[in-house]
């Protein structure tokens, strides 16, 4: 009988270490399908070259589709069910990334409906991941290059502008779009992009580049004439720009996998922008007896304030056991402090700056973020760089929107606390402008209207004092749907998954293993880290269950 017990263990430990090795190599074998899908994938999202130029044609697309069907049928086909979660979160990142192929290309169609489409000159960095709004795949990245240029790079630099005229040339033919907003509104793209041309041979070495000045001049040329027939062009538009609360839920939901509908998001943002008003007020009253907060009024005063206050706030996070402060987070932030602006020039954000930057720092994890793809990238490849079509909102702008409240909560201010009337001027601002941008979508305001909001619920009048930051903020949330939001649903949606990991953790919650956990994932949609983080994929089963196919327009 003892021998027939021992023999009995030693075959159940036999079954048993057959089994695990089968789910490693099955493991093994689905994430290589995985990532060869997602290269194939990557690949055909390009669009075709003609002259060198990205085809955006209707022609281009329509023979193009039967090919995403079958990279689309691939991926329906993998057995998900059977695979650990964090590459079931891997195929629903390719999901989401094809499904947004399908939207832009049946209802947001910018290469037809949005002129800023075709900017091609970016001077700065995003904050982002990637360029904030849909772009086309061939622009010049000014910020890459170091001036004067080496042989290398100027031959790089001459082959990616000179592809501006043809370009404009071909979207003359695809314009065909009757969005009025957004056709108005992105006039002003490309006459910034000329003076952005224009203050480029002034850069060192380019007035000796005779090659460099020779394209810069045309595209000069090639940008004034599309400014030109834009405004022509611009007369006749008559049509709405808002894409329409189905399909800005469908976009949500199966895009950017936010578990939300457009009246969900209504009303979200309604309680925040109530929550931060009446929090304002009760701040305002606690501090009632202090002496109110003195704006920087001088470059020295500015720069003091500034290294003094990213100083305390790196000290704050390391010392507070909040996160775990990489040697690259000062690096990442010092760029980024700002300098001093007269009080007549100032936009919303640095109007609070000058009083106190940490809260603005706060937002600024965002260059942690950046500098953590770039120090410390991700070993999987699918989640290692930006994810297409913004889907990283939620993520990133949810994010560093909820830690200016957090760090808040958690003790950043108590030496100064008139500073915490500035963050819920913060969240009130992304209140007011995601509520209108969400009515904008809807048809039921123009982008003008939806600016109203924007400004005239921002507290202080804050947003009143220089314009074009409120034009630029209101063009980008009706060119991306759901961008303007996500600073509120995004941080929303960080909230419910810290309370689900505290629950599930219980006292063995910390913030620091909370936030670095979350960075470990990489910049995926909220709904994917709450999943990995607490085990709960109920959200994203609902919203792939429920799947509707998109009808063609608007």
């Amino acid at each position: 009988m003892k021998n027939c017990g021992l023999l009995f263990i030693l075959i159940m430990a036999l079954i048993f270490q057959s089994t695990s090795a089968q789910d490693q190599y099955n493991a093994s074998q689905s994430a290589s399908e995985l990532i060869q899908l997602f290269d194939d994938w990557r690949s055909f999202e390009q669009p075709p070259l003609q002259n060198g130029i990205p085809d955006y044609s209707q022609t281009s697309f329509d023979k193009r589709w039967p090919q995403f069907q079958a990279l689309k049928t691939r991926l329906e086909n993998l057995p998900k069910e059977q695979w650990p979660t964090s590459q079931q979160i891997d195929w629903h990142i390719l999901w989401a990334e094809m499904n947004g192929y399908i939207f832009n290309c049946k209802v947001l169609k910018p290469w037809e409906r949005d002129p800023a489409f075709y900017k091609s000159i970016w001077n700065d960095q995003s904050d982002v991941p990637a360029h904030e709004g849909p772009t086309h795949h061939a622009v010049t990245e000014v910020w890459h290059y170091s001036f004067p240029l080496d042989q290398a790079s100027s031959k790089k630099m001459v082959a990616s502008i000179q592809i501006i005229p043809g370009l404009y040339a071909q979207a003359k033919k695809n314009l065909t779009g009757n969005a009025r907003d957004l056709w108005i509104a992105g006039i002003r793209d490309h006459q910034g992009q000329y003076k952005d041309l224009e203050a480029l041979l002034l850069a060192p070495g380019v007035g000796q580049n005779t090659a460099l000045v020779s394209v810069i001049h045309e595209a000069m040329k090639s940008t004034e004439d599309f400014v030109n027939w834009l405004t022509k062009e611009g007369r006749t538009k008559t049509g709405s720009s808002g894409i329409g609360k189905e399909n800005y839920t469908w976009y949500q939901q199966n895009v950017h996998l936010v578990p939300l509908t457009w009246d969900d998001e209504v009303m979200i943002l309604k309680r925040e922008l109530a929550r931060a008003w009446s929090s304002l007020k009760l701040e305002e009253h606690r501090n009632r007896k202090l002496p109110p907060m003195k704006d920087a009024d001088s470059e020295e005063a500015y720069q003091l304030l500034a290294e003094s206050a990213a100083k305390e706030f790196l000290d704050f996070l390391k010392d507070n056991d909040i996160v775990s402060v990489e040697d690259y987070f000062a690096p990442a932030l010092n760029p980024h402090l700002g300098r001093y602006i007269p009080v007549e020039k100032r936009n919303f954000f640095w109007i609070t700056a000058h009083y106190d930057p940490k809260p603005l720092y706060s937002h600024f994890y965002h260059w942690f973020e950046l500098a953590r793809m770039e120090q410390d990238p991700h070993e999987n490849p699918i989640r290692k760089n930006a994810l297409l079509y913004n889907i990283f909102d939620s993520r990133n702008e949810g994010l560093a929107t909820a830690v200016e409240e957090m760090f808040m909560h958690a003790g950043l201010y108590d030496n100064s606390p008139r500073s915490r009337e500035i963050v819920y001027i913060l969240i009130a601002q992304r209140a007011a402008r995601g509520l209108g941008s969400l009515y904008a979508h809807a048809n039921m305001m123009t982008m003008e209207e939806a600016g109203k909001i924007h400004s005239e619920y921002t507290p202080r009048g804050w947003m009143k004092t220089e314009k074009d930051l409120l034009i630029f903020e209101q063009q980008l949330y009706l060119r991306q749907p759901g961008y303007g939001t996500s600073y509120i649903t995004g941080k929303y949606l960080l909230e419910e998954t810290m309370a689900e990991v505290a629950r599930v953790q219980g006292q063995d919650f910390t913030l620091k293993q909370f936030f670095d956990s979350l960075t470990s994932l990489g910049n995926m949609p909220i709904s994917l880290g709450n999943w990995e983080m607490t085990g709960s994929g109920e959200a994203l089963n609902q919203i792939t269950s429920s799947y509707k196919e998109l009808e063609e327009g608007q």
